[in-house]
């Protein structure tokens, strides 16, 4: 299991990273060219768009890299950076792996007790 959530971990901020990068490029983009905004809208907070843009993934790859030796604390990275990427960008077709990824590894890593490590942190 902590070896899933590794894995998963490690994608969901790979996927993460593209997003990310679309989004603060597009926050960037309407801040210098304000006719973008009337012409195809704007996020309602761009600024928390910004930091989860950088957040969300740094703390999927961060807390799939801690999974296999720290299940716990790498799940909660885990678990936090879907719930980041999903209050900041929303569930739509372009953040639907990363949320999902970042989701299922955080769970598994959480629920892996004891099974593949003699330390466990419950």
């Amino acid at each position: 299991m902590r070896n899933a959530a590794l894995t998963l971990g490690i994608i969901a901020g790979v996927f993460g990273m593209l997003v990310g990068f679309f989004g603060f490029g597009y926050t960037e983009l309407v801040r210098e060219y304000g006719e973008i905004e009337e012409v195809f809208g704007m996020f309602e907070n761009p600024q928390l768009v910004r930091v989860m843009s950088i957040l969300s993934p740094m703390l999927a790859i961060a807390g799939g890299a801690m999974a296999k030796a720290r299940a716990l604390w790498g799940g909660l990275l885990l678990l936090v950076s879907a719930g980041g990427m999903y209050f900041a960008f929303g569930f739509n077709a372009f953040t639907m792996f990363p949320i999902a990824f970042a989701g299922l590894g955080g769970i598994l890593a959480v629920a892996a007790g004891k099974p593949d490590e003699p330390k466990s942190h419950f």
